[in-house]
Order: C-alpha cells, then sequence, then structure tokens
C-alpha cells in the first residue's frame, strides 16, 4: 500500500472507497514480492501491478469484493507443486503467490500520515489489523538518494531517468544560472553550492546514496570526488572520456587519494550500451547504479541462469519477508 502512497492519498482526500491488494507470500518465482501491492477503487480504477498481467484480472476482482463486503479477503494464484497447498493457475513463470485483500480506511489517521510519510519519500511503516488475531505489518524505506554534482544536459537527463528509478535526486553546482527549477522540475533538491563543500556537509550519507560527478572540470571534479570517496556511499561515479580518467587519476593520487579509494570509482560513469544522446547515457548510469547496489552482474539475462527476480526463493520455500504477522 505504501509503495502507491501518491496516487491513494488524492483519492482518499477525495472521499473515493479504495482496497488494497498485498503478496503477502511467495513461492518460488514471481514478477513482484512480498509486499508488493495493488490498488482498486470502486469503480474498477486499477493503480499498481502484483504480476505483471498474469494474475491482475482476478487480483482486482478480489479487492472489488473487500470493497463490497468491507471484509478482509484472501486468495492464492500460480503452482506451487505437490509439497504446497497452492494449486491454481495464474503465474506464467512457474511460482505462486498469497494475497490478502482489505478496504483502506482514508479516515484512519495513522493511515494518512503512513501514506503522507511515503510520498514525501521518508521511511514509512503502519501496522494494520485485519482481524482475527492478523496484523499485516507494511513496512517502506527512504527513497535512495541520487546526488548530481554539475548541472548540464547530461545531469538534467540524468535527473529525469534518475527520478523515473525511484531516486531522490540532488543536484549540486556552483552556478546559479543552471541549477533552476524550470531545467530540473524532477529533482527533490537543487543546491548552489561548490560541489565538494556540499558534500562535505551531507547529513546522514549512507550504502543507498550515489554520487555522480557530472562537473567536467579537474578543478571541480579533484575536491569532489575525493570528499566523494571519504564518505560511507554506496557509489561514487565520474563521467569523462579514458584520456579524462587516466589524467584525473593522476591528479586524485597527487591530492592524497589512496589506490584503495580509487578502486571504489566508477569511471568512465555507465554500462556500455552504446549510448548517443544524454537521456541514453544516464540510463546506462542508473543502470550501472542499479547493478552495483544489487551486487548483479549487468550482464544479458540471456547470458546467466539462476533466479531472474531478486530475492526469489529457492524452489518449495517462501520468501523469509516477516510483512504477515499473526
Amino acid at each position: 500500500m505504501l509503495e502507491l502512497a501518491a496516487d491513494l492519498l488524492p483519492l482518499l482526500e477525495a472521499g473515493t472507497p479504495v482496497a488494497a491488494v498485498t503478496v503477502t507470500r511467495v513461492i518460488r518465482s514471481a514478477p513482484r514480492g512480498v509486499g508488493a501491492t495493488l490498488a482498486v477503487t470502486s469503480d474498477a480504477r486499477v493503480i499498481g501491478s502484483l504480476s505483471g498481467g498474469c494474475v491482475e484480472g482476478d487480483s482486482v476482482m478480489l479487492g472489488l469484493d473487500a470493497l463490497r463486503t468491507g471484509e478482509v479477503r484472501r486468495g492464492s494464484f500460480g503452482f506451487a507443486g505437490p509439497d504446497d497447498a497452492i494449486v491454481t493457475a495464474g503465474l506464467a513463470c512457474g511460482g505462486a503467490i498469497e494475497v490478502v485483500a482489505y478496504p483502506i480506511d482514508g479516515a484512519d489517521p495513522r493511515v494518512r500520515a503512513a501514506l503522507q510519510r511515503a510520498a514525501a519519500g521518508r521511511e514509512s511503516a503502519i501496522d494494520l489489523d485485519l482481524g482475527d488475531g492478523t496484523t499485516l505489518e507494511l513496512r517502506r524505506r527512504s527513497r535512495p538518494r541520487l546526488i548530481v554534482l554539475g548541472a548540464g544536459e547530461h545531469a538534467a537527463a540524468l535527473c529525469r531517468v534518475g527520478a523515473a528509478a525511484g531516486f531522490a535526486v540532488t543536484v549540486c553546482d556552483a552556478w546559479a544560472l543552471l541549477v533552476t527549477r524550470e531545467r530540473f522540475p524532477e529533482a527533490s533538491d537543487l543546491v548552489i553550492a561548490s560541489p565538494h563543500e556540499y558534500l562535505a556537509s551531507l547529513e546522514d550519507p549512507d550504502e543507498r546514496t550515489a554520487v555522480c560527478v557530472l562537473t567536467h572540470d579537474e578543478r571541480l571534479d579533484v575536491p569532489a570526488i575525493r570528499t566523494a570517496l571519504r564518505l560511507p556511499v554506496g557509489f561514487v561515479g565520474a563521467m569523462g572520456s579514458r584520456a579524462t580518467v587516466a589524467r584525473r587519476a593522476a591528479l586524485l593520487t597527487q591530492a592524497g587519494v589512496t589506490d584503495a579509494e580509487l578502486g571504489r570509482l566508477h569511471s568512465p560513469l555507465g554500462l556500455d550500451l552504446g549510448a548517443e544522446t544524454p537521456e541514453e547515457t544516464a540510463l546506462s548510469v542508473i543502470a550501472e547504479i542499479v547493478a552495483a547496489r544489487r551486487g548483479a552482474s549487468a550482464l544479458p539475462l540471456s547470458a546467466t541462469d539462476g533466479p531472474l527476480h531478486a530475492g526469489a526463493a529457492a524452489p518449495g520455500c517462501a520468501v523469509p519477508t516477516p510483512v504477515i504477522a499473526g
């Protein structure tokens, strides 16, 4: 439910009846994991997705039934094999999911507050009483941060693609003329400052923070990269040609950056997609950040084996994410 907060809040504020259908268990493989939610209004408007299509219709009907009766409904989709109870057809990937459908109480101040926190990109949590001693525990982390240093055209494209991928994007540049809301409408924050000074003042950087240096000026690049590499962030990348990368590495070494610190730097920035436009380049950068965060190979799926979905369970096992507590 919390993942759909930005879409649910206007509906609830308008008094529109809405039900949510949430995945509570995954067996084998499924397109989305435990906690994934689809919402449906009383006039059958659908928000979100559970499976990418294969069980959406049945899930919508379950949600509409929860709205009609005002009661919690449970369902199972997929084929789990002889040792599991789920035997209905549905998931093309061969796995199975269990779901719970429940009306969303828009008048509950706890629900409103949790949705508002989630919609703002902050960490949010709420426990919903589903009756019969069962509690649905909903948790959503704050959005990961993407800090873009430099405000050129590649930065604008990276801001757009990063925001669409779920990042809270901050754009920082020393030139106020470039750091404008018109150029970066999707940014969560716009900062006019020297990049390395902004990084030094950064509050609570963590492993879910990515820093991308796009300033294209060694006088700014070197102190910014040196500062970023000494922060507890999960990703530091810098754009540049092969020649620029080599020259910049020498300057960083002269500035006291160690080999171990340089080993953390992703430069040239981005995966090899043959990108030509700023948008294609931005896509390659976000792909590298996501792959690095997940510890993925960044190879084509056709060249790998194993589960396709992150966190997929081993055959016959449920994903051990504590969303339902009885």
